[in-house]
């Protein structure tokens, strides 16, 4: 029998990334053609692409003829880029231009997924016209990568958004998931920043994000340029814990608050909010609560399987 195949293609690099999960699925659920690519985990499920090969992106592309791109794969923590910029270089920035001029080579809208560290957090919310100062390499490796993208394919988006969760594999794949373990363990004390403000975003909406903005690029070809989106519920990651423990009534009294800069670690931005009213303007976002997104994320991991029978059945 013949499957109906969608005319509209996309191909997604870092597909097997949290992120990157979410956009293949959200393009693959709405009738898109959708390709992911990815490194090590690739198989059996995604095609290998190692991303600093150059030949294999121009071949897959190619031979893929992709519409639209969606650039999720990148080096994010920002203390591993401070262990390695090399490397994290090679990924954010090198790759991330070669991806665009292949992009342009073949007429395809790419969407490269940027940061709000690319904002030194003194003067927020930013508008994606405010002047960038990253703190850290991580930002501005990705604020290298958003030139490189833009010189190479002047048509090309660049999306920038905050801290991420959504549904985990492993719960250190996201900075607000991975706190997880140390909420359930009530039997120590726990510190929590309390300093930097944060806006836990999910990444499913992220990736509703990307399929609107792709939509509507295929209308309309003035779409393209910066942009920004992020939840809009503004929470350190000591509030975050509260929010966890209290949505699957857990303790939180051994957590404790730290309100003082921290001293470890690659710097942080205090506070580098987005301004999300471009895309909202073209009707274009959507936001999932975060005790709905992380109950959602988190009950799998949940120790205590009798609470999970009194909620779930």
């Amino acid at each position: 029998e013949d499957v109906d195949i969608p005319n509209r293609r996309v191909l997604i690099t870092g597909a097997t990334g949290l992120l990157g999960r979410a956009v293949f699925k959200e393009f693959n659920e709405n009738n898109w053609n959708a390709v992911g690519c990815g490194y090590r985990r690739a198989q059996p499920r995604f095609e290998q692409i190692n991303l600093l090969d150059s030949i294999a992106v121009h071949d897959i592309i190619h031979d893929f003829q992709p519409h639209v791109i969606v650039h999720c794969a990148a080096e994010r923590r920002p203390d591993v880029v401070e262990s390695q910029p090399d490397a994290a270089s090679q990924l954010n920035v090198a790759a991330s231009g070669n991806l665009a001029k292949e992009a342009a080579g073949v007429g395809a809208f790419l969407i490269y997924i940027s940061t709000d560290y690319v904002f030194d957090g003194t003067s927020p919310p930013y508008k994606e016209t405010d002047v960038p100062n990253p703190l850290n390499l991580y930002g501005k490796t990705k604020l290298e990568g958003e030139k490189a993208v833009l010189e190479n394919n002047e048509g090309a988006a660049v999306l920038r958004i905050p801290v991420l969760y959504g549904e985990v594999e492993r719960l250190e794949e996201s900075a607000v998931t991975v706190m997880f373990d140390k909420v359930q363990f009530s039997n120590k004390s726990a510190n929590m920043d309390h300093w930097q403000q944060r806006f836990p975003t999910n990444v499913k909406d992220v990736a509703t994000v990307c399929r609107q903005l792709a939509e509507k690029r295929m209308l309309d070809p003035s779409v393209k340029g910066t942009f920004h989106w992020s939840g809009n519920e503004q929470m350190t990651k000591y509030e975050m814990a509260c929010a966890i423990a209290d949505a699957f009534n857990l303790p939180s009294s051994h957590l404790r608050p730290i309100t003082d800069c921290p001293v470890v670690g690659a710097l942080r931005p205090r506070n580098a909010q987005l301004d999300c009213s471009k895309l909202e303007m073209m009707g274009i976002g959507q936001r999932t609560p975060f005790r709905v997104g992380i109950k959602e994320s988190l009950w799998p991991f949940l120790v205590d399987k009798r609470w999970r029978q009194t909620v779930f059945h």
